[in-house]
């Protein structure tokens, strides 16, 4: 799912090997409604994520970005690999305070490329892989963290009514509809029964927090938000753009904040976390001062928060274990776009027992 934009991402990269593409068809049609685009037209595979590819596109001195469906639309799921939802979500956002990428123009018609398609501006800057930030200097880190947390904010904040979106997903029961459609997936793509998942599927439609549901709470949710779907200005701690919206929905501001603070309950490794590293030393900030930077900004009552906390870090650790259970699924029959899918997959059952220690007031323990 990631949307890399920087130049440091595109490692022994080659031209785009597509030859059903017809770059000058290509052309013909980005020519009238880009301006800058002409015959030179050069792509350039983006490495990463493979939910949809990207390229990046460039003439002269002039680059862009395109981002396509990975198939055409009769061999993919109605509502799967939405790149109109990320299209629609960026040019909502190009006027607020929200940094993301300029979108140019959106190709629905299968016969230039073979498959739908988006432009956007090429965005310089730099992406971490790495959440702990070891190219920054030690004494700068908690500034990243802090304006991570500053445009979450400001996101959850945007009046998404003014900005025509009213029809973009469900006003009310965020919480009610995923718990019940990651409780479908993941028994749909599990091996056997995992009883941490079975018990959090049973205690998490019980605990939601009163109002948690309401449609008075409903913002804007990324889906997706972590440091490594931000990118930073070259040099200074400031967001420049945020990435990879294909997640994107009308939700409750704390499924995003609490899913950006999972890497504090995780291991280094695979699953990028880093409560087994002294984050202290690292200079980062703790889980309790991402937050309560977050709070302050959001205006939001940190008592209360911190009793319903519990909650909404469960609902995150089983959304993430039927993730993964579902990569594990498409790993054994032999579809997984990923060489480390085994390994990831592999993660779901400690994963899911982390969720429930944490909803029973338990810290979670990685070494059983």
């Amino acid at each position: 799912m990631d949307l890399t934009l920087d130049p440091e991402a595109i490692v022994d990269a080659k031209p785009a090997a597509a030859k059903h593409w017809n770059k000058a068809a290509l052309v013909a049609y980005l020519q009238p409604r880009v301006s800058g685009v002409d015959a030179s037209l050069q792509m350039t595979k983006i490495e990463g994520g493979q939910s949809n590819p990207s390229w990046i596109l460039k003439c002269k001195n002039k680059s862009w970005v395109l981002r396509a469906k990975p198939a055409p639309a009769s061999q993919l799921m109605p509502s799967a690999h939405a790149i109109e939802r990320e299209f629609r979500i960026l040019l909502a956002l190009q006027h607020t305070s929200v940094s993301v990428p300029r979108v140019r123009v959106l190709c629905e018609d299968e016969s230039i490329l073979g498959v739908a398609f988006y432009v956007m501006d090429y965005v310089e800057g730099r992406i971490f892989r790495d959440a702990t930030l070891p190219e920054v200097p030690t004494a700068e880190r908690r500034a990243y963290f802090e304006a991570a947390s500053n445009v979450l904010s400001q996101l959850h904040q945007v009046d998404w009514r003014r900005l025509g979106l009213s029809d973009f997903g469900r006003h009310e029961g965020y919480y009610t509809r995923l718990i019940k459609r990651w409780t479908q997936q993941y028994t749909a793509a599990r091996l056997a029964p995992v009883d941490a998942m079975d018990k959090l599927a049973a205690w998490l439609p019980l605990n939601i927090p009163e109002g948690a549901d309401s449609a008075h709470d409903t913002v804007i949710t990324h889906g997706d938000y972590r440091i490594e779907n931000l990118m930073f200005h070259p040099t200074r701690p400031e967001v420049v753009a945020v990435l990879d919206w294909e997640l994107c929905t009308l939700g409750h501001p704390l499924s995003d904040l609490s899913y950006s603070t999972l890497a504090w309950h995780m291991p280094s490794g695979v699953l990028r976390g880093y409560c087994d590293q002294d984050w202290q030393s690292l200079g980062l900030p703790s889980e309790q001062e991402f937050i309560a930077h977050y709070a302050q900004a959001f205006q939001l009552d940190t008592a209360r928060l911190r009793q319903e906390w519990p909650f909404y870090l469960a609902f995150n650790f089983f959304r993430l274990s039927a993730i993964l259970e579902g990569i594990g699924q498409r790993e054994r029959a032999g579809m997984a776009s990923s060489s480390t899918a085994k390994e990831i997959a592999a993660m779901a059952q400690g994963v899911a027992k982390c969720g429930w220690a944490i909803a029973q007031g338990q810290a979670p323990r990685w070494d059983v």
